[in-house]
């Protein structure tokens, strides 16, 4: 008979921080970031181990690395002319600057300026060069030629000569009705409307066009959060569009000419409440290239605008249904738009194709039942395209970034990944190499340099884990089941307690993320992970398991799977995973079930233990968007749709117009919570803009309604994430946690959150 484990391990949980961001053992290198030198491929990278911080010099051509220099020495230098103690096991420097020939590089240590010589190994004290005007200017952006600053002021935009290159710096007024929520300047700055500041206005090559999505908030609703930990208790106010509005964010194309001192609109509308987004620019600067969308989000139109004329060219019309999904849309436009790479799901399989200037389909690029994702390189000379591909190898798990190769002008595609992880790569200058970075949750990190065929030409040095590993740390574990259609595959992850005993009975715990446009599971190999590994500690089992819906990245069969019901669609899934699991391993209590998440995972939680009130017995739901009625409208009308309504209007003469109205209609949480049975605790930071405290009150006074017990907890000061509190808040959860699956009370009666035996 199985053994039951009632104590939480708070000691076990606590001593695993060390691996949480900014903890003692997270700080060894798990990313790969390589700094090249001077238009080359060419490269500098650093390696972070217990024994210190090392400095590596690649030159890929000659399949070549070797230490930038020898720290022992580099820190004696640095003593004898700082006459300083130096530790060579702790050089950090950022801001390597090489010479032409590589030869010799200078940084900065301590406020002062060296160059250290790669040849002589020596190293002398430089003149420190002082910083420029453009970066004095952080906040503005420069012309192309540079000759020309472009800033925003009292919500209007402004241009003035570069000083450095002797152009007037006489200040130009460009746009002259800028106000508040009608703004050439950035959001960010709204409380600072007489300074110079940042604005989402761009040049265009020729360093004469500027463009400018406007975004006119001025009929949005007032939302408001309060500010209780002010001096004076305030009420802050932010304009905030709901589902189904009338009045929504009007998109305006404008186009200014800062010689002629111009700013004329686009006239660039189709449908009503469009959305629009300029996503490249010719290379003369005459031509912008534009998304546009409807509101009901299943058309869109790729369009052309002549930045002199403000001619609007339709060049590829898309329906798309029930919704195109717009985090995995991807356009790119070469030879001046000659040549358009579009990106659609019309096969059910988000692929490439390959259409002309005048939006003629010239031919398809990438097919078959797996998807295209996003282009990661382009080399124009040979017309070929990298980009990374899911779900084409039927061993792999779907999620897993594959790189693929296409040639722009044929169908077809090569795998240049081959190793079953997850990918993460980086071109060098000259797209004949790449960096390939890659890892499983159950796999250690590899960093490879390969050409592009995907031959390896050298191996990086790997993680180092002696000391993870030494403290008692486990590699999580992956494991496959069935949705609830007993057909589709789901992927997920395992954590145990390290002191795992398969003798006894375990509660498990999901932590979920329903998405639908990013799945929580993860893939890659992580020491930090949303507190899993620490939660595990305690004495559960923890799991995350994806849900059909959740994700663009398997298909549009399963990715819509959610549309139009969207608090509902992840929750059978969830259920049945553990169900699978608990038959699998006879660790597993079944009858113990919590379910914990945040923001999307915090309005699934709360609806699992409602819908399923006899399965999950606790649940943990932190600013959840309870209420998607009151929550953000692109998001809502896109991923649970919105009907647009026509309707014919008659003036007082009897003249005839079209009218349109935008029904959406949405199950929330406050209807089933009624159905509590388990436990349950709410939270949210009363200072959350994203998810408005309002989600979690509605969940609250329904459950007061309905008689309910259950936590709550409102974080003073706290947005969408909990900052300080971020702490204080997982304790709390953890001893929810123990005292309702494990039967732990003794936090009942411990008055000090830190404590932990």
């Amino acid at each position: 008979m199985a053994k039951p484990q009632q104590q939480a391990n708070y000691e076990l949980a606590e001593q695993f921080n060390a691996f949480t961001a900014g903890g003692k053992l997270s700080q060894n290198s798990f990313g790969f970031q390589p700094r090249e030198i001077n238009d080359t491929d060419n490269f500098w990278f650093e390696y972070q181990t217990s024994a210190g911080k090392f400095y590596y010099y690649v030159t890929p051509d000659k399949g070549k690395q070797e230490l930038l220099f020898d720290n022992d020495e580099m820190a004696m230098a640095l003593s004898e002319l700082t006459r300083e103690r130096v530790n060579p096991k702790d050089l950090k420097f950022y801001d390597l600057i090489f010479s032409k020939d590589q030869k010799s590089f200078t940084f900065e240590y301590g406020r002062k300026a060296y160059e250290y010589s790669r040849i002589t190994r020596r190293l002398k004290e430089v003149e420190k060069k002082e910083v420029k005007d453009k970066y004095y200017y952080s906040d503005t952006k420069y012309s192309p030629d540079k000759k020309y600053i472009l800033y925003a002021k009292n919500h209007n935009l402004y241009v003035k000569g570069n000083k450095e290159l002797g152009v007037d710096t006489t200040e130009v007024q460009l746009t002259f009705d800028g106000m508040q929520h009608y703004s050439y300047a950035s959001k960010y700055y709204d409380f600072y409307p007489d300074m110079e500041m940042s604005t989402n206005a761009r040049w265009c090559n020729d360093s004469r066009h500027v463009y400018f999505v406007m975004e006119d908030e001025r009929k949005l609703h007032d939302f408001w959060v309060i500010n209780s930990l002010s001096d004076k208790p305030e009420l802050v106010k932010y304009k905030y569009e709901f589902p189904g509005d009338r009045y929504v964010t009007q998109y305006e194309l404008i186009v200014i000419d800062v010689l002629e001192k111009t700013a004329r609109k686009v006239d660039i509308a189709k449908w009503p409440d469009q959305y629009i987004m300029v996503f490249s620019s010719s290379s003369k600067g005459d031509l912008l290239f534009v998304e546009r969308t409807k509101r009901t989000w299943d058309e869109v139109d790729v369009c052309s605008v002549n930045t002199s004329t403000l001619e609007v060219k339709e060049l590829i019309h898309e329906v798309d249904k029930p919704y195109r999904d717009v985090h995995a849309r991807s356009v790119e436009v070469l030879n001046d738009g000659k040549d358009i790479l579009f990106r659609s799901e019309r096969t059910g399989w988000g692929h490439y194709y390959h259409y002309d200037g005048d939006g003629n389909l010239k031919n398809t690029i990438t097919s078959g039942p797996w998807v295209s994702g996003h282009i990661v390189a382009i080399d124009t000379l040979k017309r070929e395209i990298y980009f990374y591909g899911y779900g084409r190898d039927p061993k792999m798990d779907p999620c897993y970034y594959q790189l693929y190769k296409s040639h722009i002008d044929r169908e077809g595609v090569t795998q240049i990944t081959k190793e079953d992880a997850q990918h993460q790569v980086h071109f060098l200058k000259s797209q004949r190499y790449f960096i390939d970075s890659f890892s499983r949750v159950d796999m250690e990190p590899q960093t490879l340099l390969k050409d592009n065929t995907g031959k390896v030409i050298l191996e990086f040095p790997k993680p180092d884990l002696a000391q993870v590993y030494a403290k008692g740390w486990k590699k999580p574990e992956r494991f496959v089941v069935k949705a609830a259609d007993n057909a589709t595959d789901l992927y997920g992850v395992m954590w145990k307690p390290s002191n795992f005993d398969p003798e006894k009975k375990y509660p498990i715990i999901s932590i979920v993320y329903p998405g639908p446009y990013y799945g929580f599971v993860p893939t890659n190999f992580t020491l930090d992970d949303n507190y899993c590994t620490r939660m595990a500690q305690l004495g559960f089992i923890v799991i995350t398991v994806g849900h059909r819906g959740d994700t663009p990245m398997r298909g549009k069969v399963y990715h819509r799977y959610g549309y139009n019901h969207m608090r509902d669609y992840p929750l059978a899934d969830d259920k049945y995973a553990i169900e699978q699991l608990a038959q699998r391993y006879s660790f597993i209590d079944i009858d113990k079930v919590g379910i914990y998440g945040h923001s999307g995972g915090g309005f699934m939680a709360a609806a699992a233990i409602c819908t399923y009130p006899d399965f999950y017995k606790a649940a943990v739901s932190c600013s959840g968007n309870h209420d998607n009625n009151i929550f953000n409208r692109g998001w809502g009308e896109c991923y649970n749709g919105v009907r647009e309504v026509e309707k014919v209007v008659k003036d007082s003469l009897g003249n005839e117009t079209k009218e349109y109205e935008y029904k959406f209609s949405v199950k929330s949480n406050a209807e089933i919570a009624k159905n509590l049975k388990g436990h349950l605790m709410l939270v949210t930071g009363d200072m959350d803009k994203n998810v408005n405290p309002a989600h979690t009150y509605r969940m609250a006074q329904a459950l007061i309604e309905a008689g309910k017990d259950f936590d709550m907890l409102v974080i003073p000061g706290a947005g969408h994430g909990y900052g300080s509190a971020d702490k204080y808040l997982e304790k709390k959860m953890y001893r929810f946690f123990a005292k309702h699956l494990l039967g732990d009370t003794r936090a009942d009666y411990w008055g000090d959150i830190n404590r932990n035996k």
